[in-house]
């Protein structure tokens, strides 16, 4: 089967054995699949590794085969790939030996994709099969920021800084379709534009003075997905005894706080990456339920999934990124 693999230190589609089904698995022919930052960073972590690793962590697609033990999903179903691999029930950490799709073990930018029954959820069915292959990453941890760390209820604010990743794009759509305020920011006109078609009720310029333009608003939440370059101005911002949530650094890993004011402004701190298969089954639902649908910013072919890279590391998109296998 073609795939687009990692091996050594190349990057490029390839043909390699198509994946067999054990009594417990699952073969799925994959439509489309979904970039994300980690496809970027893993090649480096990876370093001259001779074997070939298929990347991707998002997909949609069609059953095709199922292992004799398989009884939830049959052959025809058009399923998402579960982007995270041991993590059933929703806990406030992940287990020991959870793993996300794409690495250590093959991942979905392939023609077949192969995994556990647990490995695949029905698609909903009011997406296309661009949105369907894009969504389970982001969308899970999305929610999971929002809804199950922040406990973000109606007639709370909440403060996203950076407005045109595939997570906020959604977190956009999930806040408001509970009753939340939702306010982000960009250094582009374009994007703020976009945010705002999508609900956002206050866009902000990022160079902008954030404690001055919101004077008189009340953040209960912020949903931090920066780093250094916005975390200490994001916590200025929050209101005494707020709820901060991480979950990523898309600038410098590391940052300095002052602890003084942030034990005497009483502020909430929580880390969080990705989800369980619970809180994904979760988000899938609460996206039929409020018929939210991802945005897709574009969609390459496999061939062109040196392309779609480029594009995802100039960060000028706004929502996902797709690869049209099949």
């Amino acid at each position: 089967m073609r795939a687009y693999v990692h091996q050594g230190t190349e990057l490029a589609v390839k043909d390699i054995n198509e994946p067999t089904v054990g009594d417990h698995d699952v073969k799925v022919m994959l439509k489309v699949a979904g970039l994300n930052h980690r496809d970027l960073n893993i090649p480096k972590r990876r370093g001259d590794q001779p074997e070939p690793l298929v990347l991707g962590s998002d997909g949609a697609g069609v059953v095709t085969d199922v292992g004799k033990n398989v009884t939830s999903v049959t052959v025809g179903d058009e399923v998402l790939i579960n982007p995270g691999v041991g993590w059933k029930e929703k806990s406030d950490a992940p287990p020991v030996g959870f793993e996300i799709v794409g690495m250590p073990d093959h991942g979905t930018f392939a023609e077949y994709y192969v995994c556990k029954e647990d490995g695949v959820l029905p698609k909903p069915g009011h997406l296309t099969w661009e949105e369907a292959g894009v969504l389970s990453l982001a969308g899970l941890t999305g929610y999971r920021a929002l809804f199950t760390k922040a406990q973000l209820k109606e007639g709370d604010t909440v403060f996203i800084p950076g407005a045109g990743s595939g997570v906020v794009t959604l977190m956009i759509q999930f806040a408001k379709a509970i009753g939340a305020k939702v306010i982000v920011t960009s250094r582009s006109k374009v994007k703020l534009e976009k945010a705002r078609n999508l609900g956002a009720d206050i866009t902000l310029d990022t160079n902008g003075n954030w404690n001055e333009e919101l004077k008189g608003q009340t953040i209960d939440v912020v949903v931090e997905s920066v780093g250094k370059a916005t975390f200490n101005r994001s916590l200025d911002v929050l209101k005494k005894g707020g709820r901060i949530v991480t979950f990523g650094a898309t600038t410098e890993d590391e940052v300095t706080i002052n602890i003084r004011n942030f034990f005497y402004g009483q502020y909430q701190l929580f880390g969080t990456t990705m989800g369980s298969h619970k809180e994904l089954s979760e988000m899938l639902a609460f996206t039929e339920t409020h018929q939210i649908h991802p945005v897709v910013s574009q969609v390459f072919t496999l061939d062109e999934t040196d392309k779609a890279f480029a594009y995802l590391s100039d960060a000028s998109q706004f929502g996902k990124i797709g690869l049209r296998i099949s």
